[in-house]
């Protein structure tokens, strides 16, 4: 059985995260979203709320949903995971993910596959929604409408 880890902070899932957790879950026999726990990003949701967020919305079969602290590497041990998976938007992303994909093949031998997102998602991210709403702007069409609720109510608009 292929466990493939799907980490990220998430703060808060987009249409595009949403799309590779999809995508993965049509690839793999068992895919796990991991929810790092990383106060120092000053995070608008608390991991827990992003977790709640991500399972409302990642509802494929073999999907689940949790938090960790910590090296991913030792996460990825404790849930079996036999390769991580991580999205791409553009060559920005690649250079910096590469690097974590080298030392998490150094320290535990993981392999990384990278998903690139599909070309109408791929100028979204998790700081240039909260960006939008913070200002008032309409969200709707880059994150689920559960998602853009919370978002609003975060940025008091």
């Amino acid at each position: 059985m292929t466990t493939a880890l799907v980490p990220g902070s998430f703060d808060p899932p987009t249409l595009g995260h949403i799309d590779v957790v999809k995508r993965c879950a049509s690839i793999f026999d068992k895919v796990v979203v991991a929810v790092v726990r990383n106060p120092s990003k000053n995070p608008w949701f608390t991991s827990d709320e992003r977790q709640e967020m991500l399972e409302e919305h990642c509802t494929w079969r073999n999907v689940e949903v949790d938090c960790f602290d910590g090296l991913l590497v030792d996460f990825a041990k404790a849930v079996n995971a036999n390769v991580i998976v991580k999205g791409l938007r553009a060559m920005t992303d690649f250079d910096y993910e590469l690097q974590l994909a080298q030392m998490n093949r150094h320290l535990s031998g993981i392999v990384t596959m990278f998903v690139a997102t599909k070309p109408e998602l791929g100028y979204l991210s998790s700081s240039l929604v909260k960006e939008v709403a913070r200002f008032g702007g309409d969200v709707t069409a880059l994150v689920p409408d559960s998602v853009a609720v919370a978002l609003k109510e975060r940025a008091g608009s």
